[in-house]
């Protein structure tokens, strides 16, 4: 099958996303119109404790006005910066964490129908805190938001009830489970994202 792109017009622009209209040539030879979002990108960090324990966070989100049990995460948006370097700086941010320990998890986009976005979760082990004086100031959504942590099995409980729909969380959630019960051996190295 081929698909055919004869025009692509931006519709709207801003620092996180950009709107578009493609005019496409189906297999079939119907053009349709197809308005998509292309996302800068994102990183989340899957926190697990020496109790086996995950670090979430609940924030308010907007789009489906509820507070969301969430992982730390953010935007690609330094120019340059490392993915996991990114993932770092967030979890630092968001819930005043360091890791030791850095291992790629998985890589997701989480609404391909509508959006280019992927997020790379990464698995954060060896956490530390961050020292008092060097903590970041938050403001904000996230000046609100509150670190639970939460017993891996229990997390996995939560997404798998529904009571965890955000789908870097639950992709994470699950897939540090899977990890964890593989030893581990599952990993990618941090660096392999892309």
């Amino acid at each position: 099958m081929t698909y055919e792109v004869l025009s692509h017009t931006e519709r709207l622009r801003n620092r996180v996303f950009a709107i578009f209209t493609d005019d496409v040539v189906m297999p079939g030879g119907d053009t349709v119109k197809r308005d998509y979002m292309v996302h800068v990108g994102a990183v989340g960090v899957v926190a697990v404790d020496t109790d086996g324990r995950v670090a979430l966070v609940r924030q308010y989100r907007p789009a489906v006005r509820q507070v969301l049990w969430e992982l730390p995460a953010g935007l690609v948006d330094v120019e340059g910066e490392p993915l996991v370097d990114a993932a770092a700086r967030e979890l630092a941010e968001e819930v005043d964490l360091t890791a030791a320990t850095w291992d790629l998890l998985a890589e997701v986009h989480p609404s391909p129908g509508c959006s280019n976005e992927k997020i790379r979760l990464f698995l954060a082990r060896d956490i530390t805190p961050v020292p008092e004086d060097q903590r970041h100031a938050r403001t904000h959504e996230e000046a609100e938001m509150e670190l639970h942590w939460i017993d891996l099995d229990a997390a996995v409980g939560m997404a798998l009830s529904g009571e965890i729909t955000n789908a870097a969380c639950m992709v994470g959630v699950l897939g540090a489970a899977h990890a964890r019960d593989r030893g581990w051996k599952t990993l990618r190295p941090a660096a392999s994202a892309t």
